[in-house]
């Protein structure tokens, strides 16, 4: 198990992070300390000199691009991170966040970490209160993931206690014991989250809830028996649908070419008490 906590920010040596940022909204972050970086889409350059003189809010041009510098936040080290995984989206996180109340203060549990980016989402919520347990089986894919909590860490005014745990999710639930106890949310996003939804709803607090990510109906399916065997209740099994649109060429708008519709299937399952107080 490896932890993380948000306390970096307190330090004095904590480092600066900007983002340079585009019109259409896509963003670098970069450190504003001394010494030459390479990156990508910008060229390579040393960050001190090149943002010397230069302040939040003020147009900067690099190479042949005018870039606008802003305050790293989510949306820019969401735009800007490093990815092996394949991440929950924008959609799908808030959705998620609001169905099952994250928020200050909450122990939330991430079984399937990736490249962090349902993680991310999470920690901007959760403030110092919140506690955080990633899980994640495969090395490679929890190597990212960090890179990506460490720097958001960094920049963010307030971050959870962020634990990693490399290991099986089926085997999490005494670590997770020892860390918070029992938790008020659970979202599981491995291959097969049936096999898990019984060692994990033991940790689960009376009143909280359980996520489970389902690319296929199948999966699904499976799901909705498992949460029920353990005793969970299902409060919403579905898809978020995601339609954009643009401005079209001779005025108008319409739905754009290369819509997000469907990412997977969510059921959202919650814990409730099956003892009834014996009248005296």
């Amino acid at each position: 198990m490896v932890g993380s906590t948000g306390e970096a920010g307190s330090d004095s040596l904590t480092p600066n992070w900007v983002a340079l940022r585009e019109d259409d909204g896509r963003a670098y972050l970069l450190n504003r300390v001394a010494g030459e970086v390479k990156v990508k889409g910008l060229g390579r350059f040393d960050v001190g000199q090149l943002l010397d003189g230069y302040s939040v809010g003020e147009r900067i041009m690099v190479g042949q691009k005018s870039l606008t510098i802003v305050d790293a936040a989510l949306p820019e080290a969401r735009r800007n991170m490093f990815r092996r995984a394949q991440t929950i989206g924008i959609k799908d996180s808030g959705f998620l966040i609001s169905w099952m109340g994250i928020g200050v203060g909450s122990r939330v549990l991430e079984g399937g970490h990736g490249s962090a980016g349902l993680a991310m989402h999470l920690a901007n919520v959760m403030g110092n209160a919140g506690t955080l347990i990633s899980v994640e089986v495969r090395p490679e894919h929890a190597s990212v993931g960090r890179q990506n909590m460490d720097r958001m860490a960094e920049f963010s005014a307030e971050f959870p206690d962020w634990h990693l745990i490399e290991g099986d999710l089926a085997e999490a639930a005494e670590k997770v014991e020892e860390i918070c106890g029992e938790i008020d949310s659970a979202i599981i996003d491995v291959a097969e989250p049936w096999e898990v939804v019984p060692e994990i709803a033991s940790v689960l607090k009376i009143g909280g809830r359980m996520a489970c990510y389902c690319p296929t109906t199948a999966q699904l399916e499976k799901s909705w028996n498992a949460v029920e065997e353990s005793g969970l209740v299902v409060e919403f099994a579905g898809e978020m649908i995601e339609r954009r649109w643009v401005k079209a060429a001779k005025g108008g708008v319409r739905p754009g070419n290369q819509p997000m519709g469907h990412t997977a299937f969510i059921l959202l399952s919650a814990k409730i008490s099956n003892e009834l107080e014996e009248e005296e």
